[in-house]
Parts: structure tokens; sequence; C-alpha cells
């Protein structure tokens, strides 16, 4: 049982000039989606950084959304939160797996992004997992974007490159060293 189980968290990291995120947030059940965005507005502005935020009309639009602001805006990370419960038919898996394989696609373009999409089986669940008080979710939505900003940061500018390194000098056929 997941609730008997302690589980390490990083501490959260410390930004030399604040990070600014998009709360992104599909608020089909209101009453989770507030829990969660709670949660992540607190740990975002735990250390010092600041956060927008904006709905969408459900979790298949969360990917898109924040592909959008990355395109168009100006935000360091992206926290996305959002519920899906299970229903009768396979809606729920269509909608699960598409929207994390959109955030997935989105972060291996460079995006940092927390995705705090909980996919659960009854409101039981989600009420537990969205709660500040309990499991936090939108929280630890909101600390792995940090995480992950504070990393793309610590190595901008650090470019190995791909493929061949170019010569400092540059010798043309035919031509004789002298």
């Amino acid at each position: 049982m997941a609730g008997s189980e302690t589980h390490f968290t990083l501490p959260l990291p410390a930004f030399e000039r604040p990070a600014k995120l998009l709360i992104v947030v599909a608020p089909y059940y209101r009453d989770i989606a507030d829990d969660l965005i709670a949660g992540a507005k607190a740990v975002i502005e735990s250390c010092g950084a600041s956060w927008e935020l904006i709905e969408v009309p459900g979790a298949l639009e969360l990917p898109t959304a924040i592909a959008m602001a990355e395109r168009q805006a100006n935000f360091d990370g992206y926290v996305a939160l959002g519920c899906v419960i299970r229903g009768e038919t396979t809606h729920y898996d269509t909608v699960c797996n598409d929207s994390s394989r959109g955030l997935m696609l989105l972060g291996l373009q460079g995006a940092c992004i927390g995705n705090g999409i909980l996919t659960v089986e009854n409101r039981a669940q989600a009420v537990v997992r969205a709660a500040p008080s309990e499991q936090d979710k939108g929280g630890g939505a909101a600390a792995a974007a940090l995480h992950l900003i504070a990393l793309s940061r610590r190595w901008s500018g650090q470019r190995k490159g791909m493929g061949f390194k170019p010569v400092d000098e540059f010798r043309v056929a035919g031509t004789s060293e002298a």
C-alpha cells in the first residue's frame, strides 16, 4: 500500500535569478484541479519563483497549450495539471497515454515540464493524490519542473555538438605548403 511507504524527495533548487512557470490546468474535476493548483503554487512560491495560470478544456489539450507557450511566450518551465478518472470505455487509456506522450515529447525537445496529470481508478484516489495535505501531486509536479529548470540553467551554454568538429585551418586541394 503506497500510503505506508516513505519516499525520498530532492530538496528544492535555489535560483540566482527567479524562474517563471506556467501552470496549465484542465479543470474537468474543479475541486481536484483546485487542490493540484494550490500545491503547485505553494512549491513554486517557496523557491521564489513566479507563476501564471491558464486553463484548457481537458487533459488532451495540455501538451498543445504548453507547446504554444514554449514557442510564443517566455516561461522557464511548465506544470501540467489535471485528472483522468477511469470510466467504462477505452477513452481513459487514450487520454492518459496521449497526454503523457505529448508532454514527454515536449520534454525531450527541451521544455521543462512537471507532469501532474492524475490517472486514477476512482474519485477517492484522486482526492488523496491532489490534496496538498496528503500526497500533493500538484506540488510534486511543480518541484519536478523547478528541478528541470535548474538543470537547464546549469547546462546552458555548454554545447558539445555532434558530428564533425571544424578545424582551425583549411587546406585547399592542389596547393602545397610552403
